[in-house]
């Protein structure tokens, strides 16, 4: 081990001897008391010396090799040091590949600090690589969806949606006005291809994880992005049955109305899911089903009130939570939906549970076991 303080959490006295690793509440930690000889020694974990070359320097501090030892593990059990050998394979060949590597240091660097343990962090990074995303709807949001997932080294990325780019598709971080008249499908995988960290990587054999009967490798992620905010703020339940029946994960997110929303997460079988929802609004509301019958059936030509700055916060709030899944981590919009409305953009979440008229079966499982299956999906997502 190459002890090396994270380099991501900023470091200040607090007193004359206490040290706070980090600003945010979120993330920061005090340490103490620390003598100043300790101090001292903080400043030689850098990552440049492994223990035995630290206990010798440490001498010179009159400080013991039990001291050392103790401050050390102090250190990692409080998530304050990482390690840049650390990680695995996966994480090695990733520090090979250069550029790709300087490109995402801040990402590895945000990883570090939700994956506590050394090497942690470039580990769920690299691990990213073999993961396949399948966004669909090429639009103001879904396009930036792709976007992100691609340049923060989710390997595949797909891109599903029908017709030809139209001018109001086009959004910065999103496609291009030089795709106007391409097909949208087309588009898109350019924009995957652009916005990727390296080359993509293969999708068959051992390292690339669960495989699928064609040969490439399994969906992590569904993120529903379709271009008319109605159907993620009522999705049609049909349309994700072969999700639930598959248990592949899929997250909603759109606008509609000039209100953005972001959720639900949905785990097949774990949290509520579209039938839910759409059950549970019928119980609130008798009239719904009637009239959601009338929008879903009404005029097709109707302009999308999706304001730029609120399309690309909602598509940078997906993302993240896309993300935040995929690395193991169960964001907020699991089983809850995230809205917020101009002009306020107030976001409040709503929670989502399941219904027990549901054909997905959510609400027949105990606690005890949705909380084993969000865990083993975790585990799964994150390799």
């Amino acid at each position: 081990m190459h002890p090396m303080l994270k380099p991501a959490l900023r470091r200040a006295w607090r007193g004359r001897n206490t040290v706070q690793f980090g600003v945010t509440p979120a993330h920061a930690v005090t340490l103490g008391p620390l003598d100043i000889a300790t101090g001292s020694f903080l400043e030689l974990l850098d990552g440049t010396r492994g223990l035995p070359l630290l206990r010798e320097e440490a001498k010179a501090l009159d400080l013991s090799d039990r001291h050392v030892d103790i401050l050390v593990s102090r250190l990692t059990e409080a998530g304050l040091l990482d390690d840049p050998d650390a990680g695995g394979p996966e994480a090695e060949a990733l520090r090979r590949r250069a550029e790709s590597i300087e490109r995402q240091r801040p990402d590895a660097a945000a990883l570090s600090l939700v994956h506590t343990a050394p090497g942690s962090g470039l580990r769920r990074l690299a691990a990213r690589r073999a993961m396949r995303v399948q966004v669909r709807g090429a639009g103001r949001v879904g396009a930036a969806v792709a976007a992100v997932l691609s340049g923060s080294g989710v390997g595949h990325v797909e891109v599903l949606d029908g017709g030809r780019t139209e001018p109001w598709d086009i959004a910065p971080g999103g496609l291009p006005a030089s795709s106007v008249g391409e097909r949208r499908d087309t588009a898109a995988r350019q924009l995957v291809r652009r916005s990727a960290v390296g080359p993509r990587p293969r999708t068959t054999g051992a390292a690339a994880g669960p495989v699928s009967s064609s040969g490439d490798a399994a969906l992590s992620l569904i993120v529903v992005a379709p271009r008319d905010g109605l159907s993620v703020y009522a999705p049609d339940p049909e349309i994700s049955l072969p999700w639930i029946a598959s248990g592949t994960p899929h997250l909603y997110a759109g606008v509609i109305e000039a209100t953005g929303v972001v959720g639900p997460l949905v785990l097949p079988g774990g949290t509520g899911c579209a039938g839910c929802l759409a059950l549970c609004r019928a119980d609130a509301d008798p009239q719904w089903p009637r009239m959601l019958a009338q929008w879903r059936s009404g005029r097709r030509g109707c302009v999308q009130a999706c304001d730029m700055g609120l399309a690309t916060a909602v598509a940078g709030l997906a993302a993240a939570h896309a993300l935040s899944f995929l690395d193991g981590k169960l964001p907020a919009s699991t089983g809850a939906r995230w809205e917020a409305a101009m002009p306020a953009l107030d976001w409040r979440s709503e929670a989502l549970g399941p219904h027990t008229h549901c054909v997905c079966g959510a609400a027949e499982r105990t606690e005890a076991e949705l909380t084993s299956a969000a865990r083993a999906t975790q585990d799964t997502m994150a390799g």
